[in-house]
């Protein structure tokens, strides 16, 4: 048995109606798999998705929660967890995978006090970074630092728009793009919110869907259906966005006249590799940006923060502490 967050039903309207947090049955690792005696995990809308049954089998309950871990291995290492499994086999880039998995979908996640992944998904953890602060990183931060810095056309000094400050996602690009020189802009609906973004590093902050000084070179958009019109109103001619999610709705209108006319790039970009997770451990101790951690819960109290993030009142990431 071990301690752990995990769902063992799903619910669209009343999605912690399934969540757990107690013991469970401890599953056997498939052969070659390392055990990480987890210090502290992240919660992130994947969590949410998956206690709705979106990307997780019912046959594959209970299933433990979570894609985001930093602890120590059993040779006393202190290490990060990247998130993203390759099937067997696989050679190429691991977000390229067609058969990838994240922790929590096909093997049981990171909120648990004992998580197995395969050797090459452990990355030393840099002594700079606490474990709170380095598990933010496997998810958000590393999706966040894919979409500026390997999906995106734009170079430091180029004006950016980022959709929806506050996430995980959101605050992390602000964070990143700030320091490596980017003129960031950011939404938020919330005055309170805006100011914190502005204390993150953005330039300039505005309400959501409000008219810009000028069009941008590029939108970084998480948010999707809410938000996609404006992010496409917002680019210079030739611009791009870069997308990574849709938290509001993924069905948006494609709005093609403007995107061909005035040939705007629509960029996808999911999560991040490994090598990419360890130049973004290398970029915070380098500057010294650190992920913006909204609240710490022990793992016992884990509901608490679930039921923060279904709420919206979150700026940043919701930790748990094993």
């Amino acid at each position: 048995m071990t301690r752990a967050v995990y769902v063992d039903s799903f619910s669209t309207d009343n999605p912690l109606n399934g969540l757990v947090v107690g013991d469970i049955a401890a599953s056997e690792p498939p052969e070659g798999y390392r055990r990480v005696t987890v210090r502290a995990s992240a919660l992130n809308h994947h969590d949410l998705w998956s206690l709705r049954g979106v990307g997780l089998s019912e046959d594959k309950l209970p299933m433990v929660l979570g894609c985001d871990a930093a602890g120590v291995d059993d040779d006393g290492n202190e290490v990060l967890v990247h998130g993203v499994i390759s099937s067997a086999g696989w050679e190429g880039e691991e977000t390229l995978d067609p058969k990838r998995t994240l922790l929590s979908e096909k093997l049981p996640g990171a909120m648990a006090d004992v998580v197995w992944v395969p050797q090459r998904n452990l990355i030393p953890k840099p002594g700079e970074l606490s474990f709170e602060e380095a598990a933010c990183l496997p998810t958000s931060w590393l999706t966040a630092y894919r979409m500026l810095f390997t999906v995106s056309p734009a170079a430091p000094g180029s004006t950016i728009l980022v959709q929806g400050a506050g996430g995980g996602v959101a605050t992390a690009l602000i964070s990143l793009a700030s320091a490596a020189g980017f003129r960031v802009w950011a939404t938020s609906r919330s005055k309170d919110k805006q100011e914190r973004a502005r204390m993150l590093g953005a330039a300039a902050v505005f309400d959501d869907g409000a008219r810009l000084p000028e069009r941008v070179d590029v939108v970084f958009d998480s948010v999707g259906e809410a938000t996609w019109a404006h992010s496409l109103k917002s680019l210079k001619p030739g611009g791009a966005v870069v997308t990574c999610g849709a938290t509001s709705g993924s069905a948006p209108g494609a709005d093609l006249n403007r995107v061909f006319f005035l040939q705007l790039k629509v960029l996808g970009s999911t999560m991040g590799t490994r090598e990419e997770l360890i130049r973004l451990t290398r970029f915070l101790v380098a500057t010294g940006v650190r992920p913006e951690i909204d609240e710490v819960f022990p793992l016992d109290q884990a509901e608490k923060g679930f039921r923060k993030m279904i709420d919206g009142d979150v700026f940043g990431k919701i930790v748990f502490s094993h």
